[in-house]
């Protein structure tokens, strides 16, 4: 009788150990993925410009630039996305969708901005009229994140970092990387034969894992930069030369696998 009862007592402190251990385990997930931080993206893409200004002629490839990126990111459930193309990508839309999207974001969250389509020197072209860079860095001022990525695909983007350096910005108060597809005097290309646009198609496979030099999984500024910049400019000739701006250093996460 009293090796049963101590045999039952050992069973049930077994079950309450592993109890115990199984409840840690589930606390220790949970914390975790509460402290995960989250992206909150906003992909914008514009073929379209026919209720633009009829000098402005229409595009092929940048609503697919938007969904490869929307493909790219949508895997991961720490993300949270949305995508404007065409005549729903009108300069109130997207300021709109900015304001909303990315309030939502906290200190930790990042925030990542993308756009496909025709630009100027001072801005981008969304489908109904202009969207100055003054605007677009007024809707991030109000955000919460430290952590602010913008790509984007369009004619003399690089004129973005102009901007910012007749400003005076110094983006020293958070983690910033624009990524533009040209410099300031230059057309970003696309070409009929292929699925995006040039910037675009190489920064779709950098960031999918072609760009990391090293094998560890994660692809940084440097590794993103080096391998966009050399391809873009060789499928080219040498006619489009893609800028990285910003706050951060080599070393900077831009994603991770």
């Amino acid at each position: 009788m009293k090796i049963l009862f101590q045999t039952i007592w050992l069973t049930i402190l077994m079950r309450f150990n592993i109890c115990k251990i199984l409840l840690s385990a589930i606390l220790v997930i949970v914390s975790a993925l509460s402290v995960n931080a989250k992206t909150y993206l906003l992909s914008v893409g514009i073929c379209d410009y026919s209720s633009f200004f009829s000098q402005i002629n229409n595009l092929l490839l940048p609503v697919k630039d938007a969904n490869a990126i929307i493909n790219l990111y949508a895997h991961n459930a720490s993300v949270d996305y949305v995508v404007l193309t065409d005549r729903k990508a009108t300069r109130s839309n997207i300021l709109r969708a900015m304001n909303k999207l990315y309030t939502l974001a906290g200190d930790d969250d990042r925030i990542v901005f993308f756009f496909s389509g025709h630009g100027y020197s001072g801005g981008i072209c969304a489908s109904d009229t202009i969207l100055d860079y003054s605007d677009i860095k007024k809707s991030l001022a109000k955000v919460k994140s430290k952590s602010k990525i913008l790509f984007v695909d369009a004619c003399r983007s690089g004129s973005f970092r102009k901007y910012d350096e007749k400003k005076g910005v110094s983006h020293s108060d958070s983690e910033s990387i624009l990524f533009l597809a040209s410099r300031n005097n230059e057309n970003s290309i696309e070409r009929r034969d292929m699925k995006n646009g040039f910037f675009t198609e190489y920064l779709v496979k950098g960031l999918k894992g072609n760009a990391d030099s090293n094998r560890d999984r994660k692809i940084t500024t440097k590794e993103l930069f080096d391998f966009v910049s050399s391809r873009v400019a060789i499928q080219s000739n040498g006619l489009q030369h893609p800028v990285m701006w910003g706050n951060f250093n080599d070393s900077t996460i831009i994603i991770e696998w």
